[in-house]
């Protein structure tokens, strides 16, 4: 059981049977304990955990809709309402038992109940153990903005047990598979090279990428929580990703990992015809990309839409697009303002990839 400190926040790395899961639901046996689920962990998870923890069998459950659509303030306030209706108050506790919608949406319900409840996250996809459930911050979505209303707040402990991870779809992997290469171009090149060598399910199970994802949010968190500086080179591939994965909501959803990696190829294009990254870095980290990621096509629709949902990301400083450019594997830079024409010019770069490996 790897053991990490992270501020306010306890990380637990191993099985959940061996960790002070049990020790901690015991503290709270004179309160009420909440389970928000979504609709895949209830029918995958759920069981298990209230088996095997009889501090669990009183609990009551909440079930989310699942899928990045239903990350929005109108499921939000049905759970608030089921909470004043069960009578929960702000000193009983909330598990959050899910992929990275279910630990951003239920640490953001549970950071604003009367005025904050404490609560658990216990991940159960790759993205939330090295992404989502670390570092404190908990948000839904504002239409097709990403993440625009949150907090942050950590999670008094997260519990990461790589067991969940047999009952994921394939698919979900390489969701998961986006942070982890992020982590690895951002601070770690020798994490990067490992990575590049996954071709199973099996690889994916690897604890110690786990953890040194887990440690870089970690420590890069730590430093900054309130993403004021170094903790901003967590957004790698995000300026154009939460862009895409935003403009295509409504229509033809992708999924979160699938839009930070062709992101990550944006914004790697750019580093290298801005100079900062070698011709032969990029390349290699195309390739990866674009044979790990289905890319797209953008039309003069999509390229004006995209740009007009970068305008509004959060990360946004003074009217201005700024983005994470990596300067080699393993070193990036923040605050990189970007224009309109490299944005134009890179979306239809991203374009003739797709045209060219479909």
């Amino acid at each position: 059981m790897l053991k990490i400190k992270s501020q306010d926040s306890n990380i637990e790395i191993g099985p959940l049977l061996s960790s002070s899961f049990s020790e901690v639901l015991t503290s709270y046996k004179n309160q009420n304990i909440i389970i928000i689920v979504d609709e895949n962990t209830h029918d995958t998870c759920l069981e298990y955990l209230i088996t095997s923890f009889p501090s669990l069998e009183k609990a009551e459950v909440i079930l989310l809709p699942k899928g990045e659509e239903n990350k929005v303030m109108e499921v939000c306030m049905q759970v608030w309402n089921a909470f004043t209706e069960y009578g929960f108050g702000r000193h009983d506790l909330v598990v959050n038992l899910g992929g990275g919608v279910v630990t951003d949406m239920g640490g953001f319900i549970a950071s604003i109940y009367k005025r904050g409840m404490d609560f658990i996250h216990v991940p159960t996809s790759l993205l939330a153990m090295v992404d989502a459930a670390i570092g404190g911050k908990n948000g839904i979505d504002l239409g097709p903005f990403k993440n625009q209303l949150g907090t942050i707040i950590k999670a008094r402990n997260v519990y990461v047990d790589t067991a969940f991870l047999e009952s994921l779809p394939e698919q979900e992997f390489y969701n998961g598979y986006a942070e982890m290469l992020k982590y690895g171009l951002i601070r770690d090149a020798e994490l990067y090279t490992d990575l590049k060598t996954y071709q199973s399910e099996k690889d994916f199970n690897q604890s110690k990428n786990i953890e040194k994802c887990i440690q870089i949010k970690v420590a890069l968190a730590d430093n900054d929580l309130r993403d004021k500086g170094e903790r901003m080179l967590l957004n790698f591939g995000h300026t154009f990703g939460h862009a895409i994965e935003g403009y295509f909501l409504q229509s033809k959803p992708i999924s979160h990992g699938h839009a930070v990696g062709i992101g990550m190829c944006a914004e790697s294009y750019i580093s290298m015809r801005r100079g900062l990254l070698s011709k032969d870095a990029f390349e290699d980290i195309q390739a990866l990309l674009v044979r790990t990621y289905p890319f797209l096509e953008f039309n003069e629709k999509a390229v004006t839409g995209i740009i007009a949902l970068m305008y509004n990301d959060k990360k946004n400083e003074n009217g201005k697009i700024l983005s994470v450019l990596i300067n080699s594997i393993g070193s990036a830079s923040f605050r990189n303002e970007l224009n309109e024409v490299e944005i134009q010019e890179t979306l239809r770069y991203l374009s003739m990839l797709s045209a060219s490996s479909n």
